[in-house]
């Protein structure tokens, strides 16, 4: 009986480690995704041969950190493809292939749920309900001119650093096309050291990302040595309630973020918030419309000796360099019937375009390494430093777009 019970034990021990791996050719046929089945095709129709669409695979797993290795190219046609994951997250910039040729990408992906324990769960809104961040499965979107993927492979990841992002719409994975924030653009700069997990969401505040239980599940989460980012501003200087403020509720609840992530060995860092596109009547200058709001995550992070990147001040000097009309290419400025269903045109001072959040993301890196966080250690090898003085051109700048589009602005401004 003690016989029967060890090796009981050890089948269910081996049944686990190989629940943690999956491998899948993709030169054949694959279903579409179930929760029966636990991967295939997924949100777009299953590609058929000579396909030059976009499509998704999906693949059933815990919530924690993958190292992922996809192999791309055919063996049939040349092929050109980028990797994304869940909500538009980038992973891999467009690599292209030629007919035979293959190679292999690696990286480390965050998949998480709302689920924090047996009894608490985030609160998250109802336009998130759809999010391909928030569901059980680990979703990738491979698309480019010509995407063409042979085989992905995944093991789960227990090493990696683990960089937690708070914030609201300028941080958060934008689900959506034309929309796009810097924290969905970061992860491609990581080699597989640095796993990113984004709990923003649009409109929130510091204190609403507290009250929704964002910051309980980073907890649930941290690891001594991982890294929480915060910016938070845009939506906090609206706040009206009973101590509403730069000085009170904003800078209490900064503090809150603090002490929490310490307490448990982790490393905050706070990032000032985005300017708006918000010109003098000369169109030469940037004003400040954030108020006192800057300055006060500054004087926190003064006082407990947190470093700070400063976003406020390199987004200024980015639009200011791009100028009154040129800015307007790095945020969700677009004529009429640019995107399907967009009766009317959009113009939006405050949410960046896919250009505009990749700019916004380098500036975050530049920070890291200026500010000398051992984070540094994992950039990827064709990381160059940069300047907002000196953005990269928006016509050399190459975004494949998501076959999921929306019209309506999100929350927050």
């Amino acid at each position: 009986m003690r016989h029967l019970l060890l090796y009981a034990l050890c089948l269910m021990a081996s049944l686990q480690v190989q629940a943690q791996h999956f491998e899948f050719d993709l030169t054949q046929a694959q279903p579409r995704y179930t929760d029966a089945t636990g991967f295939g095709y997924d949100v777009v129709a299953s590609p058929t041969k000579g396909s030059k669409a976009p499509f998704f695979f999906s693949v059933k797993v815990p919530d924690g950190n993958y190292r992922v290795s996809v192999t791309l190219g055919s063996r049939r046609q040349a092929a050109v493809t980028t990797v994304r994951a869940e909500c538009r997250r980038l992973l891999v910039e467009p690599v292209a292939t030629r007919r035979r040729e293959l190679r292999t990408v690696s990286f480390v992906v965050n998949k998480r749920s709302t689920r924090i324990d047996d009894r608490h769960s985030v609160r998250i809104k109802d336009r998130e309900r759809d999010y391909l961040h928030w569901d059980d499965r680990l979703t990738f979107e491979f698309n480019g001119s010509a995407p063409a993927v042979s085989r992905i492979v995944i093991d789960r990841d227990t090493t990696a650093t683990t960089l937690f992002l708070c914030g609201n719409s300028t941080v958060v994975d934008q689900s959506r096309e034309p929309w796009a924030s810097w924290g969905q653009m970061i992860p491609r700069w990581w080699d597989e050291g640095v796993a990113v997990c984004n709990l923003a969401e649009s409109g929130l505040t510091a204190g609403s990302f507290l009250a929704q239980g964002r910051l309980d599940y980073i907890m649930a989460h941290l690891r001594r040595g991982d890294y929480v980012f915060c910016e938070f501003g845009h939506n906090d200087q609206k706040e009206r309630n009973a101590g509403a403020g730069a000085w009170y509720n904003f800078s209490h609840n900064l503090k809150v973020f603090i002490d929490r992530v310490r307490q448990k060995g982790g490393i905050v860092v706070f990032c000032t918030p985005t300017q708006r596109r918000a010109f003098d009547n000369a169109h030469q200058h940037i004003l400040e419309t954030h108020g006192d709001y800057p300055d006060a995550m500054r004087a926190v992070a003064q006082r407990e000796k947190v470093p700070v990147i400063e976003l406020h001040n390199m987004t200024r000097t980015f639009f200011e360099t791009l100028g009154y009309e040129g800015s307007t290419r790095a945020l969700v400025h677009y004529a009429a019937h640019t995107f399907p269903g967009q009766e009317q045109p959009l113009a939006d001072n405050t949410h960046f375009n896919p250009y505009g959040a990749y700019e916004v993301a380098k500036m975050v890196v530049e920070g890291i390494r200026q500010l000398g966080l051992p984070l540094a250690a994992h950039l990827r090898s064709d990381w160059r430093d940069y300047s907002p003085a000196h953005p990269d051109n928006p016509d050399t700048f190459v975004w494949y777009a998501a076959p999921i589009f929306e019209t309506a602005k999100p929350d927050g401004n």
